[in-house]
């Protein structure tokens, strides 16, 4: 009867185990890459890159240089920070589609709300997807980006 319950308990605590293990830690989740991307204005575009965002207590935080073609004029830089939570990650890790928000704040300090979807690629396990990005300008001007996402190195 004991070697029963013994035999039970392991079998309970190594399903635990397994369970916990098909997370992955939320280090792996620590940088992540948003890839260039671009769109269409009223003749012309505007091309993003950012280097890697890095994760901090819930947000993810990089630097940004937009270039808009022909209006050399209104080029910025800027720092973004996106909020992300933990249970939003773990969203992304089965698969689900998430919403974000964010700010972004150029040089000059004219701030800009940002808001987004993630949407993992199947099989990935939330690591890598595409990502849709809205960036309101002003009241009137809203500038909308598909790009990919990948987490890690």
């Amino acid at each position: 009867m004991l070697r029963r319950a013994f035999a039970s308990l392991l079998c309970a605590l190594g399903l635990a185990l397994a369970v916990g293990a098909a997370e992955a830690p939320f280090s792996t989740f620590d940088r992540v890459t948003i890839e260039p991307t671009k769109t269409s204005i009223y003749i012309g575009t505007v091309s993003m890159t950012m280097p890697p965002f890095v994760r901090k207590n819930g947000t993810y935080e990089s630097t940004y240089t937009a270039r808009v073609f022909p209006y050399f004029f209104s080029n910025e830089k800027g720092t973004l920070a996106i909020t992300l939570s933990d249970e939003s990650l773990r969203k992304l890790e089965r698969g689900e589609p998430v919403e974000f928000s964010g700010r972004a704040v150029n040089t000059v300090g004219e701030e800009r709300r940002i808001t987004g979807k993630a949407t993992p690629e199947e099989g990935a396990h939330g690591l890598r997807g595409k990502i849709k990005v809205r960036v309101f300008v002003s009241k009137r001007i809203e500038l909308i980006f598909n790009t990919s996402y990948r987490f890690g190195e």
